[in-house]
Order: structure tokens, then sequence, then C-alpha cells
């Protein structure tokens, strides 16, 4: 997804937020008062749940979000208040209303396994004063935005009247309105861009029971109608997306592993409106939401999935470029600072690869094996001929660094222009700097950076200077 790189779209938000608070324990013993588990609770924590679990998503890969809702004047909204600070995202169109109660969903998880689960909410319908702030902050700054996204969890902010008030609003600016709809009647999101329903969803809005192609197509095409949609979609779960233009077509998922499916929704709605904001057709948009779909049911719990992670991904399902592959120092810094967050080991080597040969491979092989990510510091065009003379590199640098790039263990490669990579070694902190078995006995560049040093053999007779002299001798 070379297209979405470093891009930063301004994206509005609409819906109902939530907190997801969970008590974490053990259970050891069972109540004398009750056949009921006693949970000896070791800590709390809290996360952003409902339309705030799409702006988190929006947030992990990039987008500028601002947010319109509806909250209460109580100790959750507090919560929520601070948990979307913490993020970034301003509390400017949060709208008060007395005797409103802001959702939170409390689990009380024992030794991994959810004992239970306790709501507290209001889910009536919002006042008509706070229907009327919502449209005159909504009309007010709509022109900002580059996309409007609707997540309706059926809490009372998505009025039939207030819902078509505000896709009307957006259709008069030209903006395109995705939402992730709620209930029985889908009609009262009519005019909007694209929905995002599940086959449950769907059958239940269109009375067409789901069971195959030709019900799916039947479901998907009356949605479109009804709806009056610019595209009509609907996720099937493990099997992928369904849109439907003037045909039918399926994108199938790309989930390698499914752990919980938990948010996988809220997934969808953000990197579809994150890459139709960069102008991606909706085909490659749909693309892009099915691979961060795919990192998110990874995962345990209401999750997210990064930028870098989605690149990963997609290059762990040989579906990226190599150009995906180098990056620049910042982008391999900010990496680094994440597998360093994941506990990952890092191996950095470094080195000319002026003309690649099996020694190079063999050399980048074992330099893998001693941890997670290998990143290759590639030396620049104007760094190899203050080493080699002023006639090497015999390959430009965007060569070298294609080629290496596309080589399976290595995962990221970063050009540097110094003559040697202590900087770039400083900068990404590795765990791991390897080197060839010629520098035994020498004082390696960087060694006093990282945790281990670990040098490695190399086949002999193999090497790029060796291989242009050779090809001299033949001339």
């Amino acid at each position: 997804m070379i297209e979405l790189i470093n891009k930063s779209p301004k994206i509005l938000v609409v819906g109902d937020l939530m907190i997801d608070e969970y008590f974490w324990g053990d259970s050891e013993r069972v109540s004398p008062e009750a056949p009921v588990q006693i949970v000896d609770i070791d800590k709390v924590s809290y996360s952003l749940g409902g339309a705030g679990n799409v702006i988190n998503n929006l947030k992990a890969i990039g987008a500028y979000v601002d947010v319109i809702s509806v909250i209460g004047n109580c100790n959750n909204s507090s919560v929520l208040s601070e948990l979307l600070s913490e993020i970034g995202v301003d509390l400017k169109y949060l709208i008060v209303e007395e005797n409103r109660i802001t959702s939170k969903k409390s689990r009380v998880i024992a030794s991994q396994q959810q004992v239970i689960r306790y709501d507290q909410e209001s889910s009536m319908a919002i006042s008509k004063s706070s229907q009327k702030n919502i449209l005159d902050r909504f009309e007010n700054n709509i022109e900002k935005y580059d996309v409007i996204l609707f997540s309706d969890y059926g809490k009372g902010i998505f009025t039939k009247k207030l819902t078509q008030d505000l896709i009307k609003i957006s259709n008069k600016f030209n903006k395109k309105v995705l939402v992730d709809p709620k209930g029985h009647d889908f009609s009262k999101y009519k005019g909007a861009y694209l929905l995002t329903p599940n086959m449950k969803e769907a059958s239940i809005a269109t009375k067409i029971k789901i069971t195959d192609e030709n019900t799916l197509l039947k479901s998907i095409s009356e949605l479109k109608l009804i709806c009056s949609l610019d595209i009509s979609l609907i996720t099937l779960s493990e099997k992928g997306i369904a849109i439907y233009d003037k045909k039918l077509e399926i994108l199938p998922t790309t989930s390698k592993e499914v752990f919980d499916v938990t948010g996988a929704g809220d997934t969808v709605l953000a990197s579809l409106g994150f890459s139709l904001a960069c102008n991606l057709s909706i085909k490659k948009a749909v693309e892009f939401a099915n691979l961060a779909a795919g990192v998110v049911v990874g995962k345990i719990g209401s999750a997210t999935a990064s930028f870098n992670e989605i690149i990963e991904y997609e290059s762990s399902l040989n579906k990226s470029s190599s150009d995906f592959h180098i990056k620049s120092q910042t982008e391999i810094k900010k990496l680094c600072e994440e597998f360093r967050q994941k506990g990952k080991k890092v191996v950095f080597t470094n080195g000319c690869f002026d003309i690649l040969h099996a020694g190079h491979v063999k050399y980048l092989e074992v330099a893998k094996s001693y941890g997670d990510i290998l990143i290759l510091g590639l030396n620049s065009d104007q760094s190899v001929s203050k080493l080699k003379g002023e006639n090497r590199p015999i390959n430009p640098q965007k060569d070298r660094a294609y080629i290496l790039a596309a080589i399976e263990v290595v995962d990221y490669v970063v050009i540097f222009d110094e003559s040697n990579p202590y900087n770039l070694i400083k900068e990404i902190q590795p765990n791991i700097l390897v080197k060839g078995a010629d520098y035994k006995g020498k004082k390696v560049i960087g060694q006093d950076l990282v945790d281990e040093l670990i040098l490695v053999d190399l086949l002999e007779g193999k090497s790029s200077t060796n291989t242009i002299q050779k090809i001299k001798e033949s001339i």
C-alpha cells in the first residue's frame, strides 16, 4: 500500500463513544455466599470502545481525527475525556447532556477468561437540544475534513432525523459518508456513500437471509437500492468483503490466524475511511481494510493495526513490493521503537553490497538467524566512493537497495551517507550488531551501542572486488 505511506487525511467521526473497563485477577475460591467465583483483582485498565475504537484505529494509521459526540455529566465522561486526550484527540466537539450516562462496559477477567460483564449507560435518544448542537458543529466545520465516518452503536445519537440531516449536509459539501450501521431500519442512512454491515446485520435489514452467493447478491443489491448508496458493501467475516456497484465482487480476507474478532468492524470502517480519504479506488480501499482486519483479528480484545504492522503483515503474505522495505532513517527509528515495545530482537549489519553474490546472501541469512528483525544499513553512493574509490559503486544506491530489500531474510534497508554507520546505529538502538569474521581482533564501530557483537564467517573468494576483477580479465 505504497500510496498511503506518510499520508494524514483529516477525518471526522460522529458516533457513540464508550469506555471498555477491565478488572484483571485470579480466581482460586468459590464464594460461600453463592456458587460464584471469587476474583482477586490485581489491576484495572481502560480503553476506548465504540466510536472511540474507530478513532484509535484511525490514529494508529496516521490520520488526523476529530469527533462529534454526546456524553453525560458523569465520572465515566471524565475517564473518556482523559483517554481521548492521551491519543491527541481534541474534546472541542463533545456535547455534555445532563442526566445522561456515558457508556461503560466493565469486564471481570479471571486467569485470562471473562467471568462477567456489566454495563452502565444511557441508550435513549439524545435531546433535541443536543441534536441541534451536533448539526451546528457539523455544518460549521465539515469543509475541513476529507471523509466523514458514522459509528452507530445504537446508543441514541443517530436519530432518524439527525442522521438524514447530517448526510444531506455531507452530500451538499461533496463529502463521502461511511457508516457502521445498527438496528433493523437502514433507511435512516439513505444517501450515504457506503455502509459496512456484516452478514447478519444485512440479512435483518433487507429481510433476505444470506446463505450463498445468490442470496448475497440479492441482499447487497437491495441495500444499495433502499439506502441509495454509491457502493454497497457487506463484510463476510473470514471470507472477506463483498462489494457491489454494477456487479458483485468478493475480495477475500488475508487473515492467517484468528484469535478474536472483537473490534474488527471498527477497523474496517477506519481503514476504508482512511484509504478513501487518500483517493484510493474502492477495490484498493477494501484490500487495505482486509489487511488491517487481518492484523487485528490476530490480537486479543478490541485492537488496532498501525500502518507499519499492516505493511509488515502484507509482506508476510508476499504481497508487498521491495519499496516497502526501504526506509528513511526517521522511519526506521520509529519502526525500531515499535519493535522494542513488542519485545522483538533487532539485528543490524551494514555494507556496500555493490555487486550482490552468494557470499552476501549467505552472510545475511546467518545474520537474520540471531534475531527477529534484520535491518541492513547500506552505504550511499557518496559513502561507497569515499571508501572504494571514484569508480565505485558499479550499481547506484537505489538499485542496490531494491535488490537487497527483495531478499527474504532482509526486513528493512536504510541508506546512510556517512563513511560508517555509527550515528545510524545510535538512532535505531539494535540489540545485535553483525559483521564479517575479518573484523576479528579489531574494534568494530558501533559495538559500544549494542548488547552483543557477532562475527560471521564469510564465503572464501566471494566479494564484489573479486567479481569486478574477473569481469575486467574477461574483456
